[in-house]
Parts: structure tokens; C-alpha cells; sequence
């Protein structure tokens, strides 16, 4: 079954580079982001991977867990971090799943429930295992993006998205290249006697598009 914006996402217990986890307990109360990898020891992979250490600040600033997903084994994951920490300069304390046996990605829709790893594998045999998924306090799915191995993720974008989800949250909705400090749209469901007992002042640039200053 797909997963879908607002489902639940799968509860699972997991061996990771850091120790066992229960996924919806750790979460908790945060934001929460998975990444997933085809494979350790990638160029891509590791320079995203890289790229995800380097933000620590930024998803500490927004209350924001972060957390990988590659199938291979939490020993190769303790390796491999090793190569990200290079790539990076700088340490990754995010964990890492071990999914061998590629339960979280089948859980995630990210393979099909057939898939199997063959001896001798490479990255295609999993190619579709990476994926970004961006999980609210209440473990529903806020949002996903897939990439095809060649491409690597703007992780930019990805807090933009973040940040964006983190608005809206409030009530409003944001415009297309919005970032933080920029105006918001008022929802249409919104009347404009509400919106602005709501919001204050807005600027009604078309009956249905109606911006005003993102709420605090």
C-alpha cells in the first residue's frame, strides 16, 4: 500500500549504528526526517550524507531529528561514517537504520514487497531506496521527495520544505520559492473577516490569493 501525505508513518524496531530504536518512540515529540540510501559506501550517498552532518544546527534550530535508512548492516554503517565524517569535516551523530533485510524500505513503499537482495548486489538492485521523508509530532507524513541515483538532493531545499511545513502548521500556506520572513497566503477556507481577526492586515492580490506577514 502507498504511503500518503497525512498517513501515519510505520512504527518499526530497528538496529542502528547507535543501538536498537522503536521509531515512533524516537521520534517523540519532534519533527522528525528520514533519508534513505541504496547502499554504503557510495559517492552520492556519501557526499548527501555529508551534507546532512553539516546541518546539525539548522535541524537542531527547528526541533527537527534526522535519521538515515541503508541496507546494509549497522557495523558497515560505523565505517561508513567515517568516509561522510571526511567528506564532511565534521562528525555525524545522526544514526543510521541497518535494513538487511529491507523491512523499513518495503514499510515506506519505497521497494516492492518482492524485492530481495542478491548476492553479489550493487546500489541498482535497491535503487529506488532514496527517498526524503518529512514526519510531523503526530507521526503522520508531512511530505516525500524521491531522487534517482544520479541526482544528487538539495538539502536547501529540503529545510526550505521543512520550514515551510513548520508555517503552515500555523494555519496559513506558503507561495511558490517562499522562504522564512517572507509573506504567507491566508488558506480560501479562511473568510476575510477571520483572516483578519487572525492575522491582521492582508493584501488581497486576487479574491482567492490573499498574502499577509507569516504568524510568529
Amino acid at each position: 500500500m502507498s504511503l500518503r501525505i497525512n498517513d501515519t508513518v510505520p512504527n518499526f524496531t530497528a538496529q542502528t549504528d547507535q543501538g536498537e530504536i522503536s521509531f515512533h518512540d524516537w521520534i517523540g515529540d519532534s519533527w522528525a526526517i528520514l533519508f534513505s540510501h541504496p547502499k554504503d559506501f557510495t559517492p552520492v550517498c556519501t557526499t548527501e550524507f555529508g551534507a546532512v552532518a553539516q546541518l546539525a544546527d539548522e535541524w537542531e534550530k527547528r526541533g527537527t531529528k534526522v535519521i538515515g535508512v541503508s541496507v546494509d548492516s549497522a557495523e558497515d554503517h560505523k565505517k561508513w561514517k567515517g568516509d561522510i565524517e571526511k567528506v564532511a569535516g565534521t562528525s555525524a551523530g545522526f544514526p543510521i537504520i541497518a535494513d538487511e533485510g529491507l523491512e523499513v524500505s518495503k514499510a515506506f513503499d519505497m521497494l516492492p514487497a518482492e524485492a530481495y537482495l542478491p548476492d553479489g548486489r550493487t546500489p541498482a538492485d535497491s535503487a529506488t531506496v532514496r527517498s526524503v521523508f518529512i514526519i510531523g509530532p503526530d507521526k503522520q507524513l508531512k511530505l516525500s521527495m524521491t531522487y534517482p541515483m544520479t541526482v544528487g538532493r538539495n538539502f536547501a531545499e529540503v529545510l526550505r520544505a521543512l520550514d515551510g511545513l513548520q508555517t503552515s502548521a500555523k494555519g496559513v500556506a506558503t507561495p511558490a520559492n517562499w522562504n522564512v520572513g517572507e509573506d504567507v497566503i491566508v488558506p480560501p477556507s479562511v473568510s476575510d473577516e477571520d483572516a483578519k481577526a487572525k492575522f491582521g492586515d492582508f493584501e488581497a492580490v486576487l479574491p482567492y490569493l490573499r498574502k499577509v506577514k507569516a504568524p510568529e
